[in-house]
């Protein structure tokens, strides 16, 4: 093997002998890849088309130890070093340019205990791989909506989905974490172990290490869930945005209404006719047994005539991935984010008004139910701080073209810009994209000095920080 160049940590480039690789590889049960090598584009591919990195190498790790020799190897030479689990994140912070990058997503086993009712994540899992294991013993802990998306992520950035109104955020069910440090050292973080580290992980993201084993709680749930679509023609969303505002607000903990806005994909139980026309989407689950599950939908079924109501009972991991059809990876995509503790008159007035101005049949503005068991969590309990938010929107742009690019982004950041007023301030991490660094302390608000004199403690040189980046305290926060 002949020697290869690196981008550094200090933003120059360094090169390294044969010698020093060799050496290296001879360390990892994994595989060190370079480019035009076997595994080197499938790692470097994640879901985003809008990311296009080419990293200088590509390490696939098979173990911790794997992780272990990666980080010192990244830290002894100051190499620039970015971790890739799901490579579901929009930021694309999975990726470096020219440095190297510790790829996680061949690390994908999921173990369940039904007797203590736990589960044992790798960090390259995804939903699928997680519900799928836990679903046979008719288990779940609370995770997102797209199965393809990354547990460790997810779970880093604080997680929420169709079980967060009943069982908490994805951190809130997170018992503990085998993490590798700066150092290149594994700790354990938990409650009763580093628990300032295990306070920062959960939804302080990839700042303190590599996690390479998540333990969770799991809750009874499913096999069968009530859950689905109800359809409705965009002409009305004015007065049905309002009548969920109120459902929303009455609603038991068990259920999660969420509402999409865009424009008809050509689902078969929709009419040709709707194909491509703007709509309404009330997207719910229900935690629970089908007649209590129908009784407290009806609040929201009373709201107008749809098109379709497609809600029934179905496997959970059916409706898990539900949505994988239209967030399939390959496309481009930038998103815009905020929290809302009410959805008041005003801010449905620049939702209505925007979704008349689709920039693509791929955009969507969707807003998820949050509350319940999320808002009963201390802001100050973990790094996740957003315990007063009751909805958290994504204007998700998603374009094939190159030429709607420019037209799709501004017109996320303009219906972002309307809709500030209403706004928390607040945002969830895992939704931001690589531009909005200057978002990152209002991400954690009053959680922020902690996190930084945390990473003053874990990561000082700031190994870790292809992310949305907590900068140690004795450096000034990225700008």
């Amino acid at each position: 093997m002949s020697g290869i160049r690196l981008a550094s940590l200090q933003r120059g480039a360094i090169t390294l002998g044969s010698d020093t690789l060799d050496a290296f590889r001879q360390t990892l049960r994994g595989s060190l890849r370079l480019p035009d090598e076997t595994g080197y584009d499938e790692a470097r591919t994640i879901w985003n088309a809008m990311i296009d990195r080419h990293p200088g190498a590509v390490v696939r790790c098979k173990g911790a130890a794997d992780i272990m020799h990666a980080v010192r190897f990244a830290r002894e030479n100051s190499v620039l070093v970015a971790v890739r689990a799901g490579g579901h994140n929009i930021a694309g912070n999975a990726v470096c340019e020219g440095g190297l990058l510790i790829d996680l997503s061949l690390m994908r086993g999921v173990r369940i205990d039904p007797i203590d009712g736990t589960a044992r994540v790798e960090p390259g899992a995804t939903l699928a791989d997680f519900d799928r294991e836990a679903q046979a013993f008719g288990l779940a802990t609370p995770l997102g909506i797209n199965s393809t998306t990354g547990v460790a992520g997810l779970t880093l950035g604080g997680g929420f989905g169709w079980l967060s109104r009943k069982f908490g955020l994805t951190v809130d069910n997170l018992i503990s974490a085998d993490v590798v440090t700066a150092e290149g050292r594994i700790i354990q973080a938990s409650a009763t172990e580093n628990s300032d580290l295990f306070w920062a992980l959960r939804g302080g993201g990839g700042n303190f290490g590599v996690v390479s084993s998540f333990e969770f709680r799991l809750h009874p749930v499913g096999p069968m869930v009530l859950s689905g679509l109800i359809v409705h023609p965009f002409a009305r969303a004015r007065e049905l945005l309002a009548g969920y505002r109120q459902a929303a607000a009455n609603a038991p903990d068990e259920l999660t209404q969420w509402v999409v806005l865009r424009k008809a994909p050509p689902l078969p139980f929709l009419p040709a006719e709707v194909h491509g026309k703007e709509i309404l989407v009330f997207a719910v689950c229900f935690v629970g047994e089908e007649r209590d599950g129908n009784r407290a939908l009806e609040p929201l079924r009373a709201l107008g005539t749809p098109i379709a109501d497609v809600v029934g009972m179905q496997p959970f991991t059916a409706w898990q991935s539900a949505f994988d059809p239209l967030l399939t990876p390959g496309a481009y995509n930038y998103w815009k984010s905020h929290n809302f503790v009410d959805l008041g008159d005003d801010l449905l007035d620049v939702l209505v008004s925007q979704v008349e101005k689709l920039p693509t049949d791929e955009c969507e503005i969707f807003i998820g139910q949050l509350g319940g068991a999320t808002s009963r969590v201390a802001p100050d309990a973990m790094a996740y701080p957003h315990r007063n938010a009751n909805f958290a929107m994504n204007v998700h742009t998603r374009w094939r073209d190159p030429a709607d690019q420019r037209r799709s982004i501004d017109w996320a950041r303009k219906l972002f810009a309307d809709a500030a007023p209403y706004a928390t301030g607040g945002v969830y991490v895992n939704f931001m994209p690589e531009d909005e660094i200057d978002r990152i302390a209002g991400a954690y608000g009053a959680n922020y000095p902690r996190l930084a004199a945390l990473k003053a403690k874990y990561d000082p040189g700031n190994l870790f920080r292809l992310n949305q980046n907590v900068a140690p305290s004795a450096q000034r926060p990225a700008a």
